[in-house]
């Protein structure tokens, strides 16, 4: 069986933290930007808009997983200050849980499964997944990140992140977002209903969880899409 997975996230807060963290942040802009002041101020801009890009100064708010056989999934999210319910909506169930129990909820369900699927997740989701579990002591009970290639893959996980099979393992110039793809094969984007991964941090503090955890479904939708694209016509 295969399990698709996604997640979201946001970055700290950066004028809470510590001022020996935000120097080291800071350092190369302050090289690239000299005495420019609004080149710097724009270049701060960006950085911590970007700080949710790592696990040392970003945080999951959201795990999605669908199972692609059964044609259901599971979302889970955070909802900090709310008293939510869980609740269903089309093929997903909606678990409201902090960053720690979404971990553990998500590397116990992995256990089941021997084919693991994403977009970008080589790169982006599972060393984010790893990291933010170390940081609350727990293991992750499958190794996704071994092996690169599917041809050298074996073991308890094979790991399908489609952006490598759809570049070819970056031979294409320009590896293409999950949008691009989408558009190219007829799949409706995540992006359609205009959000995007951009617009998390700010949902998030906005309080607007369940927005956050239904894009994300959206994006597991389009995955699961793109996946059965690659597995019919593409798989070697």
């Amino acid at each position: 069986m295969a399990l698709i997975f996604d997640i979201e996230t946001i970055g700290v807060d950066f004028d809470r933290m510590d001022e020996t963290s935000r120097k080291s942040l800071t350092r190369w802009i302050e090289k690239e930007a000299g005495d420019d002041e609004a080149q710097y101020n724009i270049m701060l801009k960006d950085l911590k808009a970007g700080l949710g890009f790592s696990p040392l100064t970003g945080e999951i708010v959201a795990i999605g997983v669908y199972n692609a056989e059964r044609g259901n999934g599971v979302v889970y999210f955070q909802a900090p200050g709310k008293s939510m319910d869980e609740f269903t909506e089309g093929n997903f169930l909606f678990k409201p849980a902090t960053e720690a129990v979404m971990l553990k909820e998500f590397w116990d369900g992995a256990k089941h499964y021997g084919e693991f699927v994403s977009f970008n997740g080589r790169s982006f989701d599972v060393p984010f997944l790893n990291i933010r579990s170390a940081v609350h002591q727990l293991r992750p009970t499958k190794d996704l990140m071994a092996n690169r290639y599917l041809s050298s893959q074996w073991g308890g996980a094979r790991h399908i992140d489609l952006l490598d099979q759809l570049s070819y393992y970056g031979a294409v110039r320009r590896k293409g977002s999950l949008h691009l793809y989408c558009q190219a094969f007829g799949i409706k984007s995540p992006k359609a209903e205009g959000i995007s991964g951009d617009d998390v941090s700010r949902l998030f503090k906005d309080g607007k969880y369940k927005e956050i955890a239904v894009y994300n479904s959206w994006d597991l939708a389009a995955t699961t899409e793109l996946y059965r694209i690659w597995s019919d016509f593409l798989r070697m």
